[in-house]
């Protein structure tokens, strides 16, 4: 399997994940303080918004990729 058809693989996935999910959160550490025996942190939570355009054009930019990486001279047919 070419990179090509990997990376159009890839991005119908995300294409997908990202149009079915509309975002994805992470929590990051930001503050830390330490007093003694006392330690404080402070976790933040982000979302991270993906738009349905996005994900509906990495889908079809796939979509095309996987198209033209199994084009005729690619599959290895007619060459006898």
């Amino acid at each position: 399997m070419n990179p090509v058809r990997i990376f159009g693989i890839a991005l119908v996935v995300l294409g997908i994940l990202g149009a079915a999910y509309g975002g994805f959160s992470y929590t990051h550490k930001t503050k830390e303080a330490q007093l003694g025996p006392l330690s404080l942190s402070v976790k933040q939570k982000h979302h991270v918004d993906i738009p349905l355009w996005a994900g509906a054009g990495a889908v079809v930019v796939g979509g095309v990729l996987l198209l033209v990486a199994s084009g005729p001279n690619q599959t290895g047919r007619g060459q006898g």
